[in-house]
């Protein structure tokens, strides 16, 4: 997962709260950080994507796969 990704895949998920939730919730999974301290230290987004989803308590049918954009044919 890139960046962009993660970027697409909280907006996809929480939408207008997505940004408040990066910035200000601690994610366990990934040291007690926020997403963005997490990814500004170096953190695979797909670690802080998955972190994040499971402290939100999205379900795990829709944390996969999420933020991709589709390849043209």
């Amino acid at each position: 997962m890139r960046r962009s990704e993660f970027a697409r895949a909280v907006e996809a998920e929480f939408g207008p709260r997505g940004d408040s939730l990066v910035s200000d919730l601690t994610l366990p999974g990934v040291g007690y950080r926020t997403a963005d301290q997490a990814l500004r230290d170096g953190i695979d987004p797909r670690e802080v994507w998955l972190a994040l989803c499971i402290e939100a308590d999205v379900p795990v049918a829709r944390r996969h796969g999420v933020g991709r954009i589709e390849r043209r044919r």
